[in-house]
């Protein structure tokens, strides 16, 4: 069964002047503006990496959750940043790498399965796959 998810955007202008609008079929975003100034220049709005980052520490949260459950734990707590690496590349700009930082509370967790799930989780995560860069996992678990 596959499930599908709709999102959209709105371009108008020259690239450094244009402003668009991003907007998802939840509603949750809703003509959210972003353009050249959000994501080269820290202007105010939202850009393309940082949607990234915000679906890739989430789906990373969740499938941790997912493998945890699997193993008999349940988190107290998953706090995941991610840290989002758009390089200039010969033709243009690439992600090259998404650094996820995760801190979580696991009551019965050893380190060394605490590693080895959170690992499990990297590799499974639906994001994860799609994403053609180099993804690195910075876990600490919280006693």
């Amino acid at each position: 069964m596959a499930i599908i998810k709709k999102a959209s955007a709105h371009w108008a202008g020259d690239l450094k002047t244009g402003i668009g609008s991003i907007s998802t079929e939840t509603g949750v975003l809703r003509e959210a503006p972003y353009g050249f100034k959000a994501r080269f220049e820290g202007g105010k709005g939202t850009n393309p990496e940082e949607l990234i980052g915000a679906a890739h520490a989430g789906c990373f949260s969740m499938a941790f959750s997912m493998i945890l459950g699997e193993a008999g734990l349940k988190a107290e707590s998953i706090d995941t940043n991610a840290e989002v690496t758009l390089d200039q590349v010969e033709g243009g700009f690439a992600i090259s790498a998404v650094k996820l930082i995760m801190k979580a509370k696991i009551p019965g967790a050893s380190p060394a399965q605490f590693d080895e799930l959170s690992k499990k989780a990297k590799e499974g995560c639906p994001v994860s796959k799609v994403l053609n860069a180099k993804i690195s996992l910075e876990a600490t678990l919280v006693q």
